[in-house]
This record gives structure tokens, C-alpha cells and sequence, in this order.
């Protein structure tokens, strides 16, 4: 490729300006300075905050109907959500469009509260916060079946005023998935919740649609909490 700084036509160098070697320099100087190569560091990405694809979503199984097929695991308890009994801060991202292909994410900040109910059979979390400018509530309900062994977590907020369908599922080694259908802007989806509580103090709560029955899965956010003081 032709150096664009050098002229490769003799007579166009005719009555062209010579620069000083010091004025010359102090030029590319500034020029090297102002104009946007791309040197500028990308804003620092929270590794906590990216979804772990090393872990693998569990093969998904369906009956006749296409109805999703979900066990329990052998560990699956009453219990798996104790640790989030409380008041947390989480720093969130979250995907600025899904299934749009987007890789623009919004970093915000939210508050939890957790209470157990029914004995510890369930669990009401109280979710708040600000990233568009307004204040938003929601509430997560969580309700274990002693007979299937199953967990269904339901969500509500104050756009909708209604419980979505609830994913289901349980935790295996520390990780839990929770799965359902639903739609999202008219178009048929699985959505897959995870817990990933290998560290008890930091839990990492993330969520995906999958659009070709669990073959392949876009992560569209993603919280880290901790405890709140």
C-alpha cells in the first residue's frame, strides 16, 4: 500500500510547503494527539459480570407435545436458597436489545431483599432500582414442591402488574437452572434462569433466550450480589 504522507507525483511536490524538522514534528505531534486512532482503553468489564459459558446449560428433553421434561436433581432441597436470606446490592448487565444480535450492554446498580415464607417451603425477594432514570420495583417468588422436588420461580414488576410463566428447575454442584417457555415480543422462546452460588458470599444469578428449542443460547444479563451492610 502507498505511504498516503508520501508523494508519489514529481509535479505535485512543485510549490509544495516545507516544514522545519522541529515544526514538523511538533505537528504530527498534536495530530497524534487529537485524532481518534483507537487508542483510547475499552472501559474496564467486571469478570463477574460475564456470563460463564464454560458452564454448560443441561440438554433440554420434551414430551410428545413439546411440553419441557424436567427431574430433579438427587441433591435438589428445600433449602437451596437459604443463603440469600437478606439485604444485597448487585451490580447488573444487561443487553441493550435481545435477540437483535446486540453487543451492547448497560452496567447498573439494583437492591434486593429477601424473606422466607411458608416455613421456608418459598421465598419473596423485593428487587428496586434506577438504570432508566425512574425508579422500578419487581418481585421474585420462589416456591419448592416437596412432592416433584422442584423449585418454580415466578417474576412480577410494576410495568406488568402480572406473574410470568414460572421456570422450574432445581441446583446440582452449586449451579442451579430454571427453565420455561414464554415469548418475548412475539416470538416463541425457552428461558433459561441460572444460579451459580459456588461462591456463597458473590451469587451470580444470569438469564438467556434460546429461539431453536435449547440448541443454542443468547445470555442477555447477568447480577453479581453482595451483602449489603
Amino acid at each position: 500500500m502507498a505511504n498516503p504522507m508520501q508523494a508519489t507525483d514529481p509535479k505535485k511536490t512543485v510549490g509544495a510547503r516545507r516544514w522545519p524538522a522541529g515544526q514538523a514534528c511538533a505537528v504530527l505531534l498534536f495530530a497524534l494527539a487529537v485524532l481518534p486512532f483507537g487508542s483510547v482503553a475499552a472501559p474496564r468489564v467486571d469478570p463477574a459480570l460475564v456470563p460463564d459459558t464454560s458452564l454448560a446449560v443441561p440438554q433440554l428433553h420434551f414430551d410428545s407435545n413439546g411440553e419441557l421434561l424436567i427431574a430433579p436433581s438427587a441433591t435438589s432441597s428445600r433449602h437451596d436458597f437459604d443463603y440469600l436470606v437478606g439485604n444485597w446490592k448487585l451490580r447488573n448487565r444487561k443487553l441493550k436489545s435481545r435477540l437483535t444480535g446486540s453487543t451492547e450492554w448497560i452496567d447498573f446498580e439494583s437492591r434486593v431483599e429477601m424473606h422466607q415464607i411458608l416455613d421456608g417451603l418459598g421465598n419473596i425477594d423485593k428487587y428496586t432500582e434506577q438504570s432508566e432514570g425512574k425508579p422500578y420495583e419487581g418481585v421474585a417468588l420462589r416456591l419448592f414442591d416437596p412432592k416433584t422436588r422442584l423449585w418454580s420461580i415466578y417474576w412480577a414488576d410494576g410495568n406488568s402488574g402480572r406473574l410470568d410463566p414460572p421456570v422450574v428447575g432445581s441446583f446440582e454442584n452449586m449451579v442451579g437452572h430454571f427453565f420455561a417457555r414464554d415469548t418475548y415480543k412475539g416470538q416463541k422462546i425457552i428461558v433459561v434462569f441460572r444460579w451459580d452460588v459456588r461462591n456463597l458470599t458473590l451469587p451470580i444469578w444470569s438469564q438467556a433466550f434460546s429461539t431453536d428449542e435449547g440448541k443454542t443460547w443468547e445470555w442477555n444479563s447477568i447480577n453479581v450480589s453482595e451483602r449489603a451492610e
